[in-house]
Parts: structure tokens; C-alpha cells; sequence
């Protein structure tokens, strides 16, 4: 019988504690959205009391239908000498209106010592309480044991009652946490299988990459009998971050038997990731093991002559399972079958000739620092536009932009817009919060002519990525804006050494893709 493996994600905590990382709740919602599409079971939303954000999310989060994931509070277990009653965080987390709580408590007695400052005795009952505390008022707990594997090692007996503890409070689930990243397979292996023979309750793993173990450490817990596996996208996380589970989830099921998300759903595994990638900011690694641009790409000649005879003879698995595809990098024709997918997908149906104009085009513009993974809407233009039959709702014939010396220290942005509207030439001009806001307000004033329906575009996000650094302020830049309406939700994209223009660009499809496929 196939066996199933709880998937448990925290890339919105620990994911979120990665240097360069810094998720606003815009992006929190849609990571938690993309997640539950595919099937993950539990997603640490943060920790309610530590700031005004998190705590906002769980209030939203609260009012979202989720169809496959269940939200989780995380916390620590009371304070020292305080009784979890009188402790605030954990009376904050029965505001969060959610079914589980995760708590992290203490399990090295070194760290109980040093750190908090309290004896062994008294790190027992605050675990066991604040367990319990939950647990009496109906709430799921998983119980953290933070730093276990260290804890076992230094004293396996006062390790192994944290975790009795923790299941005298009744705890669910209890977590073997290897926090500082430094244990290795065998270790892992060892401690687990002692660990199931005096604690009755399931387990779960939960790993740190400082040693670039911690994939190899989740797979052999859960070969050994672990539960639960928890994880971030990308292997997102503090110093070298946590347990990749877009490595793990594959590893289990296509090559260990397991299950870990909806049937079919490990197709999306390349989009979610990189997906959460654009929404952190952040540039997707082409090595990345499974769901990176360079996992099944070929480039020496004797691979490549292997390759084109028998694919397995250069890839461990047939990469259309994750999503991801083979690419031959001296190929003209690399990636065909990903831009025929992709156009299957929008419903637009694309010619031999139509399918390598697109294809050049997106090669051509990812040169020039375009990156079409998280942008759908603007590949889906490009392969709409190499029809010789599209028709675009409006052109962009000239615009201006404006920065004048207002006050002492203070600028007014004036843009002006030349368009094409149904064979009728528009000129517009509008002021705004800065060039890029006078140019949105401009272009949205001079179709509001035609297309009164317009008003019910917004831009919900807007970010900028510098591509090359060193360039300093000639650097080439990549923008993205997230636009909605009436609950559709789409990402298109602009790059440029000017930051203008590539807000421009973006902004300019963001309202051509709405009215061709939301208001037209």
C-alpha cells in the first residue's frame, strides 16, 4: 500500500528568516495559495505575536477557502516560571483562529541551561503545560523539539523525556529538529529508531542545509519510519537554509513510492518554484537539483550525442513528471515542446513557424533579462502577438515623462501619452506619485474612453530586481507587476537599463492582457 508522507511547509517563517528574504502579506497569501493548490498538507503561517504582519495574516488567512492545507500557528512553549495561562504568546495564539499549533521547545540540556537560564526540571513542565494548554481546548499540537539530535548526543535519557513530555501534554505529532544542521545520515538514522522505541507518539523531521545534508537527513527519517517532513521552497532559510522540499518531494515520490501531494500535482513542481522565487525576489538557482533551468541540460558534446539516443542515459528521471524539461543548450530547437505546453495551456494555438518566432523571441528577451517563469500573462501576449491575426486593443504610440522641482526637496511627476484606440489617435497627461505612477494614471485616463470597464484593473504589487550589479546605476533591471480584477489575478513583466521603461513595459501589457482576456 502506498504510503503517505505529511508535507509540512514553513517557507513563510523559517523560509522568511534567509538573508535578502522579506515577504509582505501580499506575498504570504499567494505563496499559501499556490501551496494549497498543489496539495501541501500543513503551512506554518508565522508566529502571531512576534509582529503586526503576521498577525494580520492569520486574520486574512482566516477568511481564505483552502482546499487541501490546514494553517498553522507557530509559538514557543511558555516562559520560565510562568504558567502558559499567563504567558501572552500563547494566549495570542488562540486569537489566530486556527485548527494546529506548532510549539518549539527546548530538547538540548546544554541550550536549556545556557539560554534559558532554567534548570531541567522546569523546562519539562513548560513544555508539558504549554502542550497541554492547547490540547485541552481542542487544538492540534505538533510539538518542536528544537535541537534534538544535539540534545540526544549530549544526553540521550533527558532528550528523550522532553519528547515524553511533550506527548503527556498531548502532542500530536512531535518533530526531531536537527536546528544547527550538523548531524549526519547515520546519526540521523540511529537516533530516529531509539527515538521510536521509547516515544509512542508519530514523528516528524525537520532539517538545516549547514552541512548540505539536509535533504539526505529528511529521506532517511522518513525511510525510517518519520511521519511528517517539514520544509521550505527552494530550501529557503536561515544561514544555508532549511530542507529543499522541492528536492524531497520528488525524491519520495518518484523514486521511494511515497505520497506526499494531490495525484498529478507534482507537475507543478518547476511553476511553484519558481514562482515562490519571483514573489521573494530572488533569482531562481539554474542548478537547483529537479526544478532547475540547468537540472536536465545538455551541454557537453558526448552527453549530448548520448542524450539524442537514449535519455536516461543522462537523466535520472523523465523530467516532464516535475515540469521541468530537457534542453540541449547548442539546440535552436530547445524547448519546443515547453512553448507548445505552455500555449496549449492559454488556449492558443500556435504553428510550427508560430512555435519558433515565440521561441526565439523568448530567448532573445531572456538575454536581455526578461523571465517569463513568473510572468504567464506576458509570455502568453508574446505567443498571442505571433499571430498574424491579433488584433491589440490599443498602441503605444509616444510618451513623455516629466520631473520638475516642486518644493524644497520635493519633485512632481507629469506624464503624457500618445495612443492608438480603435483607429482614433489619444493624447493623455496626468500627474502622479512619481514617473512610473504619472505614466500608469495617464495610460489608464486615455483608455477609460473606450474601455470604461478599465476602473476595475489594480496593480496589487510591484517589484524591481537588479540584474547586474556591478553595473552600478547603469545596471539592467527586471520589474514585475501583479495586476487584478473580479478575482483573476496575473504577473507581467519589463526589463531594461532604464527603470522607467521597464515599468513602462510592464504596465502597458498588464492592461492590454486584462482587456484582451478579462473586459474585451
Amino acid at each position: 500500500m502506498e504510503r503517505k508522507v505529511e508535507i509540512y511547509d514553513t517557507t513563510l517563517r523559517d523560509g522568511a528568516q534567509m538573508k535578502g528574504i522579506s515577504f509582505s502579506l501580499t506575498d504570504k497569501i499567494k505563496i499559501v495559495q499556490l501551496l494549497d493548490e498543489i496539495g501541501i498538507d500543513y503551512i506554518e503561517g508565522g508566529w502571531p505575536n512576534s509582529n503586526p504582519k503576521d498577525k494580520e495574516f492569520f486574520e486574512k488567512a482566516s477568511l481564505l477557502n483552502f482546499k487541501n492545507a490546514k494553517i498553522t500557528a507557530f509559538s514557543m512553549t511558555c516562559r520560565k516560571g510562568k504558567s502558559p495561562e499567563e504567558d501572552d504568546n500563547l494566549k495570542e495564539l488562540l486569537l489566530a483562529n486556527v485548527e494546529i499549533i506548532t510549539l518549539v521547545g527546548k530538547s538540548w540540556d546544554l541550550q536549556v541551561e545556557k539560554i534559558l537560564g532554567a534548570d531541567l526540571k522546569e523546562n519539562l513542565r513548560m513544555i508539558e503545560e504549554s502542550c497541554k494548554f492547547f490540547s485541552s481546548q481542542g487544538k492540534r499540537v505538533f510539538y518542536d523539539a528544537e535541537h534534538f539530535f544535539d540534545g540526544f548526543k549530549s544526553n540521550q535519557n533527558y532528550a528523550l523525556k522532553t519528547l515524553q513530555a511533550a506527548a503527556k501534554g498531548g502532542a500530536e505529532r512531535i518533530i526531531l529538529c536537527d536546528t544547527n544542521g550538523g548531524a549526519l545520515p547515520w546519526e540521523i538514522k540511529e537516533i530516529v529508531l531509539k527515538t521510536k522505541r521509547k516515544v509512542c507518539i508519530p514523528l516528524g523531521i525537520h532539517t538545516h542545509n549547514d552541512e548540505g545534508l539536509a535533504v539526505a537527513n529528511s529521506i532517511i527519517a522518513l525511510k525510517e519510519g518519520a511521519v511528517q517532513v517539514q520544509g521550505t521552497i527552494n530550501g529557503y532559510g536561515e544561514r544555508c537554509g532549511n530542507a529543499d522540499l522541492c528536492s524531497i518531494i520528488p525524491i519520495l515520490e518518484l523514486k521511494m513510492g511515497f505520497r506526499c501531494l494531490k495525484e498529478n500535482k507534482i507537475t507543478e513542481l518547476v511553476r511553484i518554484s519558481r514562482c515562490v522565487s519571483e514573489i521573494a525576489n530572488l533569482k531562481p538557482n539554474p542548478s537547483q537539483p529537479f526544478v532547475g533551468k540547468n537540472a536536465f541540460t545538455h551541454k557537453g558534446g558526448m552527453h549530448v550525442d548520448a542524450i539524442t539516443k537514449f535519455k536516461k542515459s543522462y537523466e535520472h528521471i523523465d523530467p516532464t513528471l516535475i515540469g521541468n524539461f530537457s534542453k540541449i543548450v547548442v539546440s535552436e530547437l530547445s524547448g519546443k515542446a515547453n512553448i507548445l505546453n505552455k500555449a496549449n495551456e492559454f488556449g492558443v494555438a500556435l504553428s510550427i513557424e508560430e512555435t519558433k518566432k515565440v521561441l526565439e523571441k523568448v530567448k532573445h528577451l531572456e538575454n536581455k533579462g526578461f523571465q517569463f517563469d513568473g510572468a504567464n500573462a506576458s509570455l502568453e501576449l508574446l505567443m498571442r502577438k505571433a499571430k498574424s491575426n491579433y488584433k491589440p486593443p490599443f498602441k503605444v504610440l509616444d510618451f513623455t515623462v516629466l520631473e520638475q522641482p516642486k518644493e524644497k526637496e520635493n519633485f512632481t511627476s507629469k506624464a503624457m501619452v500618445k495612443l492608438s484606440v480603435n483607429g482614433k489617435i489619444i493624447f493623455s497627461a496626468a500627474e502622479g506619485n512619481g514617473p512610473v505612477n504619472a505614466l500608469d494614471v495617464a495610460l489608464r485616463k486615455a483608455l477609460f474612453l473606450a474601455y470604461p470597464q478599465i476602473k476595475k484593473i489594480h496593480l496589487t504589487d510591484y517589484k524591481v530586481r537588479i540584474l547586474n550589479e556591478k553595473s552600478g546605476t547603469a545596471a539592467q533591471v527586471r520589474v514585475l507587476i501583479d495586476s487584478s480584477s473580479n478575482g483573476n489575478v496575473w504577473t507581467t513583466i519589463g526589463s531594461s537599463t532604464d527603470i522607467i521603461k521597464a515599468s513602462w513595459q510592464a504596465i502597458i501589457e498588464s492592461l492590454e492582457y486584462a482587456l484582451i482576456k478579462h473586459i474585451v
